[in-house]
């Protein structure tokens, strides 16, 4: 199994008034993934969110927490994402179930991160794949993100052909990509994503997890 989870700085909480049942600033997070492969080869992956409403409160009597993806619609009239009766938010949470041929299950993977989850676990799955790494090599690797498309959460704001690369990518690509018109940001060497993965070999009976070493938040262990 592996796990993964993002607590709150001082200040990245909840909007002034909106607090959670509870004042125990220990329980206070946000975005969180899990990935199970169990004795049976069951296979099981979940990235629960709160949004800005922290813990995501169970409504009293109904047993079910408070959703809030509807804070992805926007709120300006006429926009394809416009707040409107009956409209479906696009979310940005992607646990990922990979099945082989034949529909064999094969991988779960996930991570918080907004709209950079779809591309951090892309890049881990490719390294796997393609590139024949294994499934801590594949999360260890070096990670970018576009932020060249709306974001999700409010203000919705963007950065033409922006490109935010992680420090370990060698300084010749970088600057290739510069020179072909990207706006790259240089961001730390371990600080983009916290994505963990897990995954069984059949002919094997292999069971592996694995999780990033990013802001050490994230584990994985098996027994």
């Amino acid at each position: 199994a592996a796990h993964a989870s993002r607590e709150l700085r001082p200040g990245s909480g909840a909007p002034a008034g909106i607090r959670p049942a509870f004042e125990d600033e220990r329980a206070e997070g946000d975005t969180t993934h899990v990935d199970v492969i169990d004795a049976e080869g069951n296979l099981f992956t979940a990235t629960p969110s709160g949004g800005w409403l922290q813990s995501s409160p169970v409504v009293p009597g109904l047993g079910f927490p408070l959703g809030t993806r509807l804070q992805q619609l926007n709120l300006v009239e006429g926009h394809p994402n416009a707040l409107e009766p009956g409209k479906r938010p696009r979310t940005t949470l992607t646990p990922t179930l990979v099945l082989r041929a034949g529909g064999e299950p094969h991988m779960v993977f996930g991570t918080q991160g907004a709209d950079s989850q779809d591309q951090w676990t892309l890049q881990v799955f490719l390294n796997v794949v393609d590139f024949g790494l294994s499934v801590q090599e594949a999360l260890d690797a070096p990670l970018f993100h576009s932020t060249a498309f709306p974001n999700s959460f409010y203000p919705h704001d963007m950065e033409v052909a922006g490109l935010a690369l992680e420090g370990r990518i060698p300084a010749a690509t970088i600057d290739t990509l510069r020179s072909m018109g990207h706006a790259v940001t240089v961001g730390g060497d371990w600080e983009f994503g916290q994505v963990t993965a897990a995954r069984i070999t059949p002919e094997t009976g292999l069971l592996e997890a694995g999780a990033s070493p990013r802001a050490m938040a994230a584990y994985a262990v098996g027994r």
